[in-house]
């Protein structure tokens, strides 16, 4: 289970299927679905939902759901993946994120990792706002005309639908400083040129982000889609390095395999793979640290980075 579509959920669960499909011992269908905030929902009541992303903020509010007894039991993660960045589009008048207060913002479609995490991030930057909910493209729509203040995305950074988006004269991006009393779910982060070359200039925007884990549902050991998971985790680190490829999102090379997340329990399959490749160290930027550490000459293109990468991978 992904997200909605223009999202970086969407193309990640699609790069999945690009890296590991291969029509016969594994098969990999990306779901469009509302994003995080409903992902949990859907690993655990869909049929046919195995995998979906969700949030490292939302298990308090998982275990508050009556609906989901035992949620530890039911829900574990495969791996933490990457940080999703709030974004905030707004004219150029919103100095800061306080200026939003008492107005109308849209936080994306109900359900959304947006709608939950995007309103938990405001409320722990102490502002009030008059939350709706509207698709992302409308929102924009609905931004240029006047009718809202600002439009959220809490997404791992570059967004296609914001890059895509000219803000010209008019709009920016909304700064909003990590407070030193926000909950340890969210973490300091910032959007550079690099990601966004028409909102930011040499001056980075500071930002707060939360975590993206790879969700799946507890399955009975021995069970059909137990079996089917455990294929799943063989493929998707034992060809890790894949997703590295120039043409993947860079947010592959922020990815830990082995890092732990904090009140969530790793699906086993996963952790007994880590537990028998504890000295190939399944991390990707330390490791890229290394690699640029022993060359003497750094390569110049993307391609010719990975390329070299690899074959110094593989003499290890």
């Amino acid at each position: 289970m992904t997200g909605t579509p223009g999202g970086t959920y969407f193309r990640v669960g699609a790069e999945f299927a690009f890296v590991l499909d291969d029509g016969d011992k594994l098969r990999i269908l990306p779901i469009l679905g509302k994003g995080a905030g409903e992902n949990a929902y859907d690993i655990r009541f869909l049929k046919g939902v195995d995998l979906g992303f969700v949030r490292t903020d939302t298990l308090d509010q998982l275990r508050q759901d009556k609906r989901l007894k035992n949620i530890e039991r039911q829900i574990h993660y495969i791996a933490k993946l990457f940080d999703d960045e709030l974004h905030i589009i707004a004219p150029n008048s919103v100095r800061t994120v306080s200026d939003l207060a008492g107005k109308r913002v849209s936080f994306d479609v109900k359900g959304s990792g947006t709608d939950y995490s995007g309103r938990a991030m405001f409320r722990e930057l102490g502002v009030t706002v008059e939350g709706i909910n509207v698709d992302q493209p409308t929102a924009l729509e609905m931004l240029r005309n006047g009718e809202i203040e600002a439009v959220v995305s809490v997404a791992a950074k570059p967004v296609a639908f914001i890059a895509s988006f000219d803000p010209g004269e008019r709009f920016h991006f909304v700064a909003a400083p990590y407070p030193d009393t926000m909950n340890e779910a969210y973490v300091p982060a910032t959007l550079t040129r690099t990601d966004y070359p028409k909102f930011v200039g040499e001056e980075a925007v500071e930002t707060v982000a939360v975590g993206t884990v790879l969700g799946v549902y507890n399955s009975p050991k021995g069970s059909a889609r137990y079996e089917k998971l455990v294929r799943f985790v063989e493929a998707f680190f034992g060809q890790f390095d894949k997703f590295l490829a120039p043409q993947r999102h860079p947010k592959w090379r922020e990815v830990n395999l082995a890092a732990s997340v904090k009140g969530w329990r790793r699906f086993r399959p996963a952790q007994e793979w880590l537990d028998r490749h504890k000295e190939q160290e399944a991390v990707a930027q330390p490791d890229l640290d290394r690699f640029f550490q022993s060359q003497p000459e750094r390569p110049a293109g993307k391609e010719e980075i990975y390329q070299a990468y690899l074959k110094w991978r593989q003499a290890r």
